[in-house]
């Protein structure tokens, strides 16, 4: 049968061209979130990744805490005398390192040292955490608030910011914890020196990610979404949360990776100068403490250093190739 060439219906429809190097039925483009493309820029930062791992065994060395020092120690708080020299209160062969003790005995009174490193992982990194996202928060909050209202609100709160980071804060902690008596608030013993020192350097340090969020808030109300939604009639409290905030978690997340050792360095200074975490519960400031009584014991002092300083370089550079990858403009 002849088909006519006007005929519509009985038209036949012509294949597809070939794609050059592919298949006749192109694949569709697959779109990418921010999320993803920020992902993809931090997994090509090798250092960065290398800092995230060593973080994550960190917080999994802190939760399994008992577990890893059944299997590979003694509890951190059992005196073995029988490894101590008598006449010069060392441990017997310098060190006391052994397949029962990897990281030696502590002078004068035998304590394993690897089980107190790890313990003092659970404070630090507990103390750490809490009192980062307490920064964060009132941070945060403040100076979202400062930078969108401005007039006299920014004043405000710009002065207190100012208060507060000429506050001593050492002098403070210091002065605070000679006052606080051993049971308060419904709490004692190690967990009201925790909650003390969340409270003390979390609520004292949001005057530095303050400034930051509000330098970004101050940018971020004159763009033109913001305009957008005013012009539609939203408020300020819905502007807030469903325009700026999604805009803010960059630098809010990036901020709270680098404050974390900010935090870690502070407890352990804290408790190196005895306000902080008491004996005998392990701290690593509390570790270094004691072990400068006995300096030219070199592993004593060794391993909780080497503690604070592999945690406190692990998430200055997990917090720098986030900034990277959050923020590609703004790497130099």
């Amino acid at each position: 049968m002849v088909v006519g060439p006007g005929t519509v219906s009985d038209q036949v429809p012509l294949a597809p061209d070939p794609v050059p190097g592919g298949t006749a039925a192109a694949k569709a483009i697959e779109g990418r979130s921010l999320g993803r493309i920020a992902w993809n820029r931090l997994k090509r930062d090798k250092v960065a990744m290398t800092g995230a791992v060593v973080v994550i065994l960190l917080i999994l060395v802190a939760i399994f805490a008992p577990l890893i020092v059944k299997l590979l120690g003694d509890p951190p708080n059992d005196f073995h005398q029988d490894l101590i020299d008598p006449n010069t209160l060392a441990p017997k062969g310098g060190t006391g390192i052994s397949a029962d003790h990897l990281f030696g005995v502590e002078p004068l009174n035998g304590r394993d040292i690897f089980s107190r490193v790890v313990y003092g992982a659970r404070i630090s990194l507990l103390i750490a955490f809490l009192s980062t996202m307490l920064s964060v928060l009132l941070g945060s909050t403040m100076g979202v608030i400062a930078g969108f209202f401005g007039g006299w609100v920014d004043a405000v709160i710009s002065r207190l910011m100012d208060i507060f980071l000429a506050f001593p804060l050492l002098v403070f902690a210091i002065a605070l914890a000679g006052v606080i008596p051993d049971r308060a608030f419904g709490l004692s013993g190690d967990a009201l020196r925790i909650a003390m020192l969340i409270f003390i350097i979390g609520f004292f340090s949001w005057p530095y990610i303050g400034r930051i969020i509000r330098g970004q808030t101050l940018s971020l109300r004159e763009r033109e979404f913001v305009e957008a939604s005013r012009s539609l009639g939203a408020r300020g409290p819905y502007i807030i949360v469903k325009e700026m905030l999604p805009n803010l978690v960059a630098p809010i997340l990036i901020y709270a990776t680098l404050l974390i050792p900010t935090n870690i360095i502070f407890e352990a200074s804290l408790s190196f100068l005895g306000v902080g975490i008491r004996p005998p519960t392990a701290s690593w400031g509390g570790m270094l403490s004691e072990a400068a009584r006995f300096y030219t014991i070199w592993h004593f002092i060794f391993f909780p250093g080497m503690a604070i300083f592999i945690t406190v370089l692990a998430f200055n550079l997990f917090g720098d190739g986030l900034r990277d990858a959050l923020d590609p403009k703004g790497r130099r």
